[in-house]
Formats: C-alpha cells, sequence, structure tokens
C-alpha cells in the first residue's frame, strides 16, 4: 500500500499503446511501495519519503520536457466531468497547428485510450491498477513509450479523483483541475487541496446549466477562496461553447 494516499501497490501498473488490433503491449515497472506502518510517527515519516522520491523524478521529467520545449498539462478532475471529451476537440481544433500527446490514466480498461487514438493522435494507456494517481515515475515511462516531438503538447489525463492527484507533481507545466456543472457548487470547499493546485479551473458542460441547481458566480468565488491565483474557465466541451478561452490559456502556458 502507498504511505501517501493509502492506494494499492503500483506493481500492478501497466503502460500500453492502444492498436487497430486486440494486443496490449505493457510495460510495467517496479515502484517501490512502503507497507503502511502502525504508528502515525512512521506513516509520516515515510509519507515523506514517498513524496520526496516523487519530487526529485518530477523534476527530471520537467528538465527533460522544458529542454524539448514541450508544455505537459496535468488534467484533473472526478470521474466524468468531461476531461476526455475537452481532450477529442482540443485535438481537432489545435492538432494542425502543433503535435498533439496524450497520456490516459486510468485503473483499468483502455477505453479512453482508444477514444483518442480515433482522433489521429499518439496516445498512450497508463491502468494503475488499485492506485488512485499517476505519479512522477509513471509519467517518466509514459513520455518514454509516447516520445513527444519538441514543441508539443502532452496532455496528461490523470485517474479521476479529486484527492490524491493533487499530492503529485509529475514535472507537469500547468496542474488543471476540470469540474461540471452536474457535480455541485461547492466542490472546491469539498475539496480544498485540488483546488488549492490547480494553476486553472476549468467550469464544464455549462450547456446544461438551465437544467441543474448549479451557481456559477457562487462556484467561482468557493474557487478564489481557496486559490486566489487560479482562474476559472467556464466552457461546454461538447457544444463548443467558450472553448477559445480554454486555448487561450494554453497559448499563455506554452514553453517560449
Amino acid at each position: 500500500m502507498c504511505a501517501t494516499c493509502g492506494c494499492g501497490d503500483a506493481a500492478g501498473v501497466r503502460i500500453a499503446v492502444p492498436h487497430d488490433h486486440d494486443h496490449d503491449h505493457d510495460h510495467g515497472h517496479p515502484h517501490e511501495h512502503a507497507q503502511r506502518p502502525a504508528r502515525a510517527a512512521e506513516t509520516i515519516t515515510i509519507e515523506q519519503r514517498v513524496l520526496a522520491k516523487n519530487d526529485q523524478l518530477a523534476e527530471r521529467n520537467r528538465f527533460r520536457l522544458a529542454r524539448r520545449g514541450i508544455l505537459a498539462v496535468n488534467m484533473m478532475s472526478s470521474p466524468g466531468a468531461g476531461k476526455t471529451t475537452l481532450l477529442e476537440r482540443t485535438i481537432r481544433d489545435m492538432a494542425a497547428a502543433r503535435p498533439i500527446t496524450v497520456i490516459e490514466g486510468d485503473q483499468e480498461t483502455l477505453l479512453d485510450a482508444e477514444r483518442i487514438r480515433r482522433t489521429g493522435c499518439a496516445v498512450v494507456q497508463v491502468n494503475t491498477g488499485a492506485g488512485c494517481h499517476l505519479d512522477a515515475a509513471m509519467t517518466h515511462d509514459a513520455l518514454d513509450e509516447l516520445d513527444p516531438p519538441e514543441g508539443a503538447l502532452v496532455f496528461i489525463e490523470n485517474v479521476g479523483n479529486l484527492v490524491c492527484p493533487a499530492l503529485f507533481d509529475l514535472g507537469e507545466g500547468g496542474k488543471v483541475v476540470i469540474i461540471s456543472v452536474t457535480e455541485g457548487t461547492d466542490k472546491p470547499l469539498k475539496y480544498p487541496y485540488m483546488f488549492a493546485a490547480a494553476d486553472l479551473v476549468v467550469i464544464n458542460k455549462t450547456d446544461l446549466l438551465p437544467y441543474v441547481d448549479f451557481d456559477l458566480a457562487a462556484c467561482r468565488a468557493y474557487v478564489k477562496a481557496v486559490n486566489p491565483g487560479a482562474e476559472v474557465l467556464a466552457l461546454s466541451a461538447t457544444t463548443g461553447d467558450n472553448v477559445e478561452s480554454w486555448y487561450d490559456w494554453l497559448a499563455r502556458r506554452s514553453v517560449p
């Protein structure tokens, strides 16, 4: 078990490239996860070691990406917020101007990676098994498999979870939290660590606002209360409403 978040042993992690045929090429890697200690002091010590090791690997990832002018964006949300739909639209609208590659994180299946592959975009799937987040080591191995070209955008679609992904630096150039109007206005207050880590908060599925009880102004205020420096964009990945603001944010975030 992971001492930091209590998730499962990463020995079950698999990295695969989706293909037209039913055959996965898995690339597992050994990864040390300490057993959960009984005493609180020991738990904190191991937790610090896990995060310190992750941060070292994240810095290597960051240097590697910056050296090649690659912007990596870590996209985090609860399940069903619309990350994959937003990625599909982004690839369709932006791929002609800049190379885009995707790392997909899920506990199981290649379903989201197959959706991305159908856009014509290069993608690898990281299946975390019992794990509830991607970490810097998984990202490193996925980048090895993906080998994004210079100047590319790399989208990292993290495992659907509003808790653990906030703790793990992947070496990304930007953290994006996506929520949908179907989830409730108070999400930033319920999951403050996730929203405090965000560079950008995307409020998705605005096309459903007439049909749900969601206060857009209040949600913006809650985000700012937790993280005054975060930008907030409201859009619909389905209809395309205000996605230009998302593309503008990516352009401003890009490595020179």
